[in-house]
């Protein structure tokens, strides 16, 4: 029984894998709930869903691999699970699990040539942030590099191979959530070369208490999205930009609508003239130009997933819909049954 399973398996290593147009060109991969179930999905770029694959839990980010159709779906923080999927078949290729005593933290992302799977992860007990290395002929454990900062988040690819890494800062209980450390956080947005070498790495000194979760990238410039731990009557910008070897750059809303947010950017995505950041606790998103001057704000109740795609944003909401977003308005592409949620990856 033991080698038939290993020749199933071997055979399968064989097999040709299918790649993203082989199974309809998905144009983004989200994570949602269907009554009391979970779910990735592929979405078009209409909104429509493409396929539907079950989660033993609640997914929160996924990463897709650059040619084949295939995906790992991370579980919500603290994770109890990162699942390889086969997309154009549904079956679960690998079921990763970090070394004894870490914990994923949400998202992943791969090398440019897909050889490579990059974990964002923490030691349990007191949230020192590492990145994980997977080889993915296999998905086997290879190393991991220290993120240079407490509880990081998500990370991005840059085109050259290098990997920004947003450190949240924030201590949390490995069980709970419960966060430990609010005074004394330090978050930082931190730049490792290609074999995990710090290159360089920024703190907003004087906000530290506005913790860094999501990235997108703009061309050489780093766009960061933030959530403020601070005094919620203190107005605090929500959107930050980087470009690496200068100082960050924060960009404040509009001055009347300097609370619209409620101190908490859910999502982040970029264009190459805008900028957009979502608020399920403001029921709010906001566009930015390039240079981090507010342009407009859009308001709908627990908007959080973004992505651009093709020059375009497309936004989801915990209540089933899915949006294309700019300067004028909100316009409606689908309407689901399904609870979106956190985040909307693009596949281009």
């Amino acid at each position: 029984m033991q080698r038939r399973t290993f020749l199933a398996s071997f055979a399968a290593t064989l097999a040709p894998r299918l790649t993203w147009a082989d199974i309809g060109a998905p144009a983004f991969l989200a994570a949602g709930k269907r009554g009391e179930d979970f779910f990735l999905h592929g979405l078009s770029a209409s909104g429509a869903s493409l396929f539907r694959i079950a989660l033993p839990g609640r997914g929160h980010a996924a990463a897709a691999h650059p040619v084949r159709a295939e995906a790992v779906a991370f579980a919500r923080r603290p994770g109890t699970f990162a699942l390889v999927i086969d997309c154009a078949t549904g079956e679960t290729r690998h079921r990763l699990a970090p070394p004894e005593g870490m914990q994923f933290n949400g998202h992943g992302a791969y090398s440019l040539d897909g050889t490579l799977l990059m974990t964002s992860e923490v030691v349990a007990e007191t949230s020192e942030g590492r990145i994980g290395l997977w080889d993915t002929a296999h998905y086997t454990r290879l190393t991991d590099w220290p993120s240079h900062g407490i509880g990081p988040h998500e990370i991005k690819r840059l085109p050259d191979g290098r990997l920004v890494v947003a450190n949240g800062g924030i201590q949390t209980d490995p069980v709970d959530r419960t966060k430990l450390n609010i005074p004394d956080m330090r978050p930082n947005l931190t730049l490792l070369a290609e074999d995990g070498a710090l290159i360089d790495q920024i703190e907003l000194l004087d906000l530290r208490q506005n913790s860094i979760r999501h990235l997108a990238l703009q061309g050489d410039t780093i766009a960061f999205a933030m959530q403020w731990e601070g005094d919620p009557a203190e107005p605090v910008s929500q959107l930050g930009l980087w470009t690496p070897g200068t100082a960050p750059v924060l960009c404040p809303p509009a001055a009347a609508e300097a609370f619209t947010m409620q101190g908490y950017a859910g999502s982040i995505a970029a264009t190459a003239d805008r900028i957009l950041i979502t608020s399920p606790k403001g029921g709010a998103l906001m566009i930015f130009a390039a240079d981090g001057t507010p342009v407009a704000t859009h308001l709908r109740a627990d908007l959080c997933g973004a992505s651009a795609s093709g020059g375009t944003f497309t936004v989801t909401d915990g209540q089933g819909a899915i949006w294309s977003a700019d300067v004028q308005g909100l316009t409606p592409l689908a309407t689901d049954e399904t609870q979106w949620d956190n985040h909307l990856v693009a596949l281009t």
